[in-house]
């Protein structure tokens, strides 16, 4: 019985796990959520198909075959007693019950027999009347036999319940594929191309499948995912998303979602439209459709490119659509312009993945002293790794205080959380010639964070990590240009070496004696430190003072070191817009902390690992939803095997077995008789009905 018990609390365990944990999904959609480590943990225990998994349809058998064995074994057994009055009791026995009375009657025995039965049949008891080997007569009396098929009951709800889980396991769709000679096919096949083998016909007993249907689009099957392949299910109807409908909250999380689709029946040829929401499927040919999930089914994309290596500042147009793959340059409208013309790049495969048109963040209300009412909201830095925070980890102390000037990337942990919608987003891979892809998930409109607003671009190299994010500064007009200007200057070897010479002469220009020499030595450094961060931003400004600045001495030297740094860069960024024809920069707060974030943008940059920026212009949305169709024969039998659990539950709890024995013996003066009652189980309520039986055939004691 405790081997039993432990094994029904394992299969509770793993039902709630199965109810809780989203069943067999795509492997990506498991690493994404739970991470390369602990994805390989509940692969192993087969916990995203919990109730397939070899060890949960071992149990189910086993408790099948041990709990019908039981039956077998007890339930003639039971049948018997409870038919059985147990006639046969002596007097020495019955005077040795804890409940037992006695008295005498003026009658004689016949009489005193009658007003027995007269009294158990009053209150519908059955009774048996024997004669005890001492010629006395003897009434035997029952009820409650029921709570013996409570046993039974319980027992063969238990087993219908588990022959239900079976057949809704994937123990019929192994035996089918054994049997049949099915086989999954491997990889991700355009459905025309899925082999007569892996396919199941329409008149498949049971089976659990997926289907993602883009609005306008239909389908007439569905995808069984089986170990590392997948089959396809015929079924006996096309489903046609006509209109997928989504309500929000006001945080933009979603309230509602529910596809209008087209069922055509194969067979009559029969059309008829439906809704199908959440919690409420449409059932058709014995086959639920549960309304799963939604998706985007092709969005039409429109993005601006720039270049993220190079001394050139420019964009280029390109379009896409999710779930199709180009090369980048054959996705640019403009060929001359796609940054991908030298050898390293050439071939480099754009993958669209995904699109979102609601992005839900956490959202923190900023200081309210700033002047830009676009500014007063900004996503929670810390739901958002920063690109190139381990290598500011790594940074020597000395010199993460000096870069302290240049940094955004602090939380005010006193101001309020908020969920909030910050726009549409797209999501991409770029692929290497060798096959090596980086991911990217980039924002559609800026973002404030602490009171600045920036476009936030995501990058990953594994499924299973978070995103770290670049935050490239916005202008005035919540463009990037201005950045992707500062950024290409850096790069421009002239142009540091002229903001050097700037940098210098607008350092000295109030003292025209100023000696020569110290003005180039200041020119020679500004431009040297303009070029070092070029290298590779404050990572190689670090290694720099790291290895030229004698330890005792790095404070001093780094903080002076940035100061010039940090001019150098605002004469490069003004050079580089009279470039352009632009007048310079206003000296004023906004731009002083634009620049200190491009520069930190500009370091983080060098993580990025894609030679271009993409950010989504406008977009046609296509929604698709994803259907989950279940054809479960067993569903019906669980519930039958529940009632029948219930009810024997009960039977076995508040049905109680009484029993009552009255042995009559007649004398000269009238006749005696004995009352000795026993139950299954010992209750309060139980020493009130024999107080009851003995007051009303002795009278008050």
């Amino acid at each position: 019985m405790r081997f039993a018990i432990s094994l029904l609390t394992v299969l509770m365990i793993a039902s709630i796990i199965g109810t809780v944990l989203k069943q067999n999904e795509p492997i990506n959609n498991y690493i994404n959520q739970f991470g390369q480590f602990w994805y390989t943990v509940f692969d192993a225990l087969s916990l995203y198909s919990v109730y397939n998994a070899w060890w949960f349809i071992a149990i189910l058998l086993f408790l099948m075959v041990s709990t019908s064995l039981c039956i077998y074994r007890n339930t003639p057994k039971f049948l018997r007693e409870m038919r059985n009055f147990r006639e046969h009791a002596r007097e020495n026995g019955l005077r040795a019950f804890h409940h037992k009375a006695e008295g005498s009657f003026a009658g004689d025995g016949a009489a005193t027999l009658a007003r027995v039965q007269g009294h158990f049949q009053a209150r519908g008891w059955k009774f048996k009347q024997s004669t005890t080997p001492e010629g006395n007569p003897l009434i035997a009396a029952k009820a409650g036999s029921a709570n013996r098929l409570g046993y039974i009951f319980a027992h063969v709800g238990m087993v219908v319940i588990f022959t239900g889980g079976l057949l809704d396991s994937e123990l019929p769709l192994r035996a089918m594929l054994w049997l049949n000679d099915k086989v999954p096919v491997l990889g991700n096949p355009q459905i025309a191309d899925v082999p007569p083998q892996s396919r199941l016909a329409t008149n498949n007993p049971t089976f659990r499948g997926n289907v993602m249907i883009a609005e306008g689009a239909s389908r007439d099957f569905a995808i069984i995912n089986h170990g590392e392949g997948l089959l396809l299910q015929e079924l006996p109807f096309s489903l046609k998303l006509k209109k997928f409908q989504i309500e929000h909250y006001s945080t933009g999380q979603p309230k509602l979602f529910l596809s209008e689709v087209e069922l055509t029946d194969k067979a009559t040829k029969q059309t008829s439209m439906h809704k199908i929401e959440v919690n409420k499927p449409l059932i058709h040919s014995g086959i639920a459709i549960y309304q799963s999930s939604f998706d985007d089914g092709g969005s039409k994309l429109k993005l601006l490119g720039y270049p993220m290596s190079g001394d050139k500042a420019y964009s280029f147009a390109l379009n896409g659509e999710v779930g199709e793959a180009t090369t980048l340059a054959n996705a640019a409208a403009d060929k001359n312009l796609a940054p991908v013309a030298d050898a390293a790049n050439d071939g480099l495969r754009i993958e669209f993945t995904g699109f979102r048109f609601f992005n839900i963040e956490t959202i923190g209300t900023a200081p309210a002293n700033t002047d830009n009412e676009k500014t007063t909201k900004g996503v929670e830095t810390s739901s958002k790794p920063v690109l190139g925070s381990e290598q500011k980890s790594n940074t020597p102390d000395i010199v993460k205080r000096a870069q302290g000037i240049f940094s955004t990337t602090s939380a005010d942990p006193n101001r309020e959380k908020r969920l909030q919608n910050v726009g549409p987003s797209v999501q991409y891979k770029l692929r290497d010639a060798q096959g090596q892809a980086r991911e990217f998930h980039n924002y559609m409109m800026p973002v404030a964070i602490e009171g600045r607003r920036y476009v936030l671009s995501g990058v990953r190299e594994n499924p299973g990590e978070p995103f770290r994010y670049v935050r490239m500064p916005v202008d005035k007009d919540d463009s990037i240009k201005e950045y992707m200007r500062l950024r290409a200057a850096l790069f421009n070897p002239k142009l540091r070496e002229e903001a050097g010479r700037t940098f210098a002469a607008n350092a000295f220009a109030s003292n025209v004696q100023t000696d020569e020499k110290l003005r180039d030595n200041l020119r020679l450094s500004a431009t040297k430190s303009l070029e070092t961060f070029a290298g590779q931003g404050f990572s190689a400004v670090a290694e720099f003072i790291d290895k030229a600045i004698p330890k005792a001495e790095q404070e001093k030297a780094a903080g002076l070191y940035l100061r010039i740094l940090n001019g150098a860069a605002w004469e490069l960024y003004n050079l580089a817009r009279a470039q352009d024809g632009l007048a310079a920069a206003a000296s004023d707060e906004f731009h002083a902390d634009f620049l200190q974030s491009a520069m930190n943008a500009v370091s983080d940059s060098f993580f990025y690992g894609a030679p271009v920026y993409l950010t989504l212009q406008s977009f046609e949305e296509v929604k698709a939803s994803v259907f989950q169709l279940t054809r479960s024969p067993g569903k019906n039998i669980v519930y039958l095997g529940s009632l029948l659990l219930v009810l024997g539950v009960f039977s076995m709890l508040y049905v109680r077995e009484r029993r009552a024995w009255v042995l009559v013996k007649s004398d000269a003066e009238g006749s005696t008789a004995l009352l000795a009652m026993s139950c299954n189980r010992a209750t309060m309520d139980f020493e009130k009905e024999f107080a009851e039986h003995r007051a009303a055939l002795f009278g008050p004691q």
